[in-house]
């Protein structure tokens, strides 16, 4: 079995690649729309993200063999939570990074319905740090 992280900014491209490969990952924003009845929805941060990680446990114990997660993963500490439910269950853990110019993303978010605010797209790209297999990942890919 194997968890599969996307990391990336918003605009970078996640979603679009499970879409086209007919891929349906956890997805925390298809969690903010069933929670709070909006998928740009922020205050919920916490009970999105543990619901997201419950599900998470909840497919690797019925066995399913590929899980992928489609959350922008930014920094290593929020990706250090599904590393460690990977070692739980003794999966392996891999990163899609989905390494595009923050100039791409903005260009994207401006042509999307729902757009994150440009202060906020900022703030991300500040703290992004790339995975590495250093985390604990098996494997690294990086899309540009």
């Amino acid at each position: 079995m194997k968890v599969v992280l996307a990391v990336g900014l918003p605009g970078s491209g996640k979603s679009t690649y499970f879409k086209k490969r007919g891929i349906v990952p956890l997805s925390s924003d298809w969690l903010r729309q069933v929670l709070a009845d909006d998928p740009t929805e922020q205050r919920y941060q916490k009970a999105v993200f543990a619901a997201l990680r419950q599900l998470l446990r909840a497919r690797l114990k019925l066995g399913r063999p590929v899980t992928y997660i489609d959350a922008t993963n930014l920094t290593r500490a929020e990706r250090r939570h599904y590393l460690r439910i990977a070692g739980q269950y003794g999966c392996r853990a891999e990163a899609i990074f989905f390494d595009a110019p923050l100039e791409v993303c903005q260009q994207r978010n401006r042509r999307r319905g729902r757009r994150v605010p440009e202060e906020a797209m900022l703030r991300l790209a500040a703290r992004l740090e790339s995975p590495t297999k250093n985390e604990g990942f098996t494997s690294v890919r990086r899309l540009r």
